[in-house]
């Protein structure tokens, strides 16, 4: 499957994308140089878009909006039939984007997290891809940028040389930093959550089965209860009700009239 159609989850729009795609869909952006904003999206991530206009027209620019999470591939099939084979799951996306981009002489950015984890995943992922270019890394400074250094950070990015740029700073502020970013680095940029942390063993990853049943989240507030207690406990039952009353068509978000947010200062 190669198709990425989009369709509206609660006003986002989600692309019908397996793994295949999505990669061939960057590897070919970065061949030409073309600038591409991709994320991968669970329920927080939807969510985010649902109640907030502005960032909802964020996600609607993207190229790629990849249903990483079991219910938002399940959304796509409850409301609308498609069938995807599996989720398109960040933190494995980022890997086989990096497989093929060491197959195809491209290199990458890495761009988020502290310099401690870029050293520990620069030395994972050239373990795993030994002949993986990382033509730069930057880490967050963790604070809003300056207009300044925002143009130096960009900059930076463009003189590196790098055909593909991964974000890891986080959602939402790694979608609103690719969006901004997307065509001033003119490459393919990739918002991939907790990837960094993940492929730097600083986060374990909930085991496959629960991965594969949909309940990652709760692995993931057991790990971290007072970070992520409002994320899961309020907003899954918020997720649930909203699709039930789209699938009844009581729930309609028009996306159509949004306009786009003005540039602001952004969280680097």
């Amino acid at each position: 499957m190669t198709r990425s159609e989009k369709y509206d989850v609660l006003g986002v729009h989600v692309s019908a994308v397996d793994y295949a795609g999505a990669v061939s869909a960057v590897i070919k952006a970065a061949h030409h140089r073309r600038p591409m904003a991709v994320s991968a999206l669970a329920v927080h991530g939807v969510m985010t878009g649902a109640l907030d206009e502005a960032h909802r027209y964020r996600l609607n620019e993207f190229d790629l909006i990849c249903p990483d999470g079991q219910p938002v591939r399940w959304a796509l099939r409850w409301l609308y039939g498609v069938k995807l084979p599996e989720r398109v799951y960040g933190p494995k996306l980022m890997l086989d984007v990096c497989e093929a981009a060491a197959k195809e002489g491209l290199s990458i950015f890495l761009l988020g997290g502290s310099n401690e984890l870029l050293d520990i995943l620069s030395a994972n992922l050239l373990k795993q891809f030994p002949t993986l270019q990382i033509a730069g890394r930057r880490a967050s400074a963790f604070r809003k940028l300056d207009d300044t250094e925002w143009k130096e950070m960009v900059a930076e990015v463009r003189s590196s040389g790098a055909s593909i740029l991964f974000v890891g700073l986080g959602c939402p502020r790694q979608e609103i930093f690719t969006y901004e970013v997307r065509n001033e680095v003119s490459i393919p940029s990739l918002a991939v959550g907790a990837a960094f942390n993940f492929h730097s063993g600083l986060l374990p990853q909930a085991p496959p089965l629960m991965q594969r049943y949909g309940l990652e989240w709760l692995f993931r507030l057991i790990q971290e209860p007072r970070r992520l207690w409002r994320r899961y406990l309020l907003l899954n039952p918020a997720y649930l009700t909203l699709l039930g009353l789209q699938k009844l068509r009581f729930y309609r978000i028009d996306s159509a009239q949004l306009k786009p947010p003005q540039s602001q200062v952004l969280y680097g």
